[in-house]
């Protein structure tokens, strides 16, 4: 029996909610250049020993789709990370989940006007479900303080991030048929590591360095397999089987994971509103993976 993707497509925002919450407890210990840098050339050279031999394979079947193949590096790697990296120094956490969660509304836009694809209307209330659920846990249950969002430099960097990531999701779809996940993703991270390398460098000629303690390197390993390695090739897998629509309702969950990672570890406690917002969360992911408007 194939395990059901969707349940697959849980992992990322799980994922990528341990980064932000790595990122922003370590954010005055790893400049975010650093932690950038440093993720995708470990993420690389984990890679590297189990993609060598398909990456031999197939690099004449990657190399006529350099164009793409590059866009996706740059929005993916070098981009939408680092972006994020650079928002937590100066963001909150909760306008950070609250600017993330704009991501499946922004997948959808992009769809629209790449790829001219539509949404149902059970797709659309499961949209606005989702979003609600998100706003609940941001504004701690009490809309009066989504008033009271101050937005700073740091917003406008995770903006910018989750513009990228969007585009990204569906850009995928022009990904060359018949590459392997693992070389795709091989692919994409060297080629994004072009531009970070010499972006690190200057970073440190300004004397931005970070102590290598056993936390810091900790908190480096992590980002660099799980949020990286494993996240982005289930996300790519589920985006390749849902289609980006359907696959980006599941960010989503971030806050939903953020929320409990911050209880776990940073001894935060579980409220009411966040039992209301993950119920409402979850109920519309359900709507939007259940009522389709296209299969992929």
């Amino acid at each position: 029996m194939r395990f059901p993707i969707w349940l697959l497509a849980i992992l990322p925002p799980l994922f990528w909610a341990g980064n932000m919450v790595f990122a922003r407890a370590l954010h005055t210990e790893i400049p975010p250049l650093a932690l950038a840098f440093w993720r995708w050339l470990l993420a690389l050279a984990v890679m590297l020993p189990f993609a060598a031999a398909p990456l031999r394979a197939q690099w004449r079947l990657a190399l006529p789709h350099w164009p793409i193949l590059t866009l996706l590096a740059l929005l993916s790697i070098s981009g939408y990370n680092t972006f994020v990296y650079l928002g937590l120094q100066d963001t909150t956490a909760t306008n950070a989940a609250l600017l993330t969660s704009t991501m499946p509304v922004l997948i959808l836009g992009f769809s629209f006007l790449l790829l001219r694809q539509g949404v149902t209307a059970w797709q659309g209330l499961g949209i606005l479900l989702s979003l609600l659920g998100v706003l609940v846990i941001v504004t701690q249950g009490n809309p009066s303080r989504f008033a009271d969002l101050a937005f700073n430099r740091g917003d406008l960097w995770i903006l910018v991030g989750a513009l990228s990531w969007a585009l990204y999701s569906v850009c995928l779809r022009w990904r060359p048929s018949g590459l392997d996940p693992l070389v795709l993703l091989t692919i994409l991270i060297a080629i994004g590591l072009v531009p970070l390398f010499p972006l690190y460098l200057w970073d440190l000629a300004q004397g931005h360095r970070f102590a290598l303690n056993p936390v810091n390197l900790s908190a480096i390993g992590y980002v660099a397999v799980f949020p990286s390695v494993v996240a982005y090739m289930v996300w790519n897998l589920a985006v390749a089987r849902m289609g980006p629509n359907r696959t980006g309702q599941f960010i989503h969950l971030i806050p939903v994971f953020g929320a409990l990672l911050a209880m776990l570890l940073l001894g935060e406690r579980l409220a009411l509103f966040h039992g209301i917002g993950i119920a409402l969360i979850v109920l519309g992911i359900w709507f939007v993976t259940l009522f389709r408007a296209d299969a992929r």
